[in-house]
């Protein structure tokens, strides 16, 4: 399993050379399975350039799936080329969430006054399908998913092919439980074990006094998490607009002291960041 970044940040990109070692995009991650079967997780304005690179290895038949609808992880959609070609082939799996399903999420996006080019301008051949809580195959791929802690509700997903397992928690609030979450303990069941688990980390525990209740984590309760739930690998993901390269390095050699001694190896995750397991 290829897990590829191709966006990390959170909430609106973000420029500037303050912020060049971890990227500016927002959520979208492609998983290249063992067969070379193409999985995306979320549409953020990451998903432009994966767009560009599907074009250019001539790739043209794809899964689709959401953690939820908020606008920084589905704002790249309409920019995403191999939509508006007809020979794309996408099987698009999502819960309805806030929206009444998948395909009204995406097609508001592309609708007056928020974008020029209208939903109907799509040529790909896109499958919708409502999958919530379930259990999804992608050839040899397992996908099992969770509800997230988060505003307007979500999912987390947990990926696992040939004995490997990587999962994906972002926009997730390990210390409140919002409608339709769950708790502390089922997220460290969920991720027990893990070889790799990205989690949100939008905050530091200065930032929470004020943010408390808006559906991230303190990055220092998401390396609770990887230790309690013994994963062998943590990525701190959906970085704060605020959050410069230099203030994420800091929360790393925080992450690594306070994992000194445990089988853990704690990171940021970057734009462009490749990861094999």
């Amino acid at each position: 399993m290829l897990i590829r970044c191709w966006g990390a940040r959170g909430s609106i990109p973000v420029s500037g050379r303050e912020y060049l070692r971890y990227g500016g995009d927002t959520p979208c991650i492609e998983i290249r399975t063992a067969e070379d079967r193409i999985v995306i997780i979320d549409a953020g304005s990451g998903i432009r350039r994966l767009g560009n690179r599907l074009v250019a290895e001539k790739r043209s038949q794809y899964t689709m799936i959401f953690t939820h609808a908020h606008w920084d992880h589905i704002m790249g959609f309409p920019f995403f080329k191999p939509i508006y070609r007809s020979g794309t082939r996408i099987s698009l799996f999502g819960c309805p969430f806030a929206q009444k399903s998948i395909r009204k999420m995406i097609s508001l996006i592309m609708a007056p006054p928020n974008f020029p080019v209208g939903f109907e301008e799509i040529r790909a051949n896109i499958q919708y399908h409502r999958k919530c809580r379930e259990t999804l195959q992608f050839g040899g791929l397992n996908v099992t998913s969770i509800p997230i802690s988060h505003p307007n509700q979500g999912l987390g997903y947990r990926l696992e092919e040939d004995g490997k397992s990587f999962v994906f928690l972002t926009d997730n609030e390990l210390t409140y439980r919002h409608p339709g979450g769950m708790t502390y303990e089922d997220y460290r069941a969920f991720a027990n074990g893990a070889d790799l688990l990205i989690h949100d980390a939008e905050y530091r525990p200065q930032d929470y006094r004020w943010t408390r209740t808006w559906g991230h984590s303190v990055y220092t309760d998401a390396v609770r998490l990887a230790l309690d739930a013994g994963v062998r690998r943590l990525g701190l993901y959906h970085h704060n607009q605020e959050r410069t390269d230099d203030a994420l390095e800091e929360m790393v050699a925080k992450c690594r002291r306070m994992s000194a001694g445990q089988p853990l190896d704690c990171f940021a995750v970057h734009q462009g960041m490749e990861i094999v397991l």
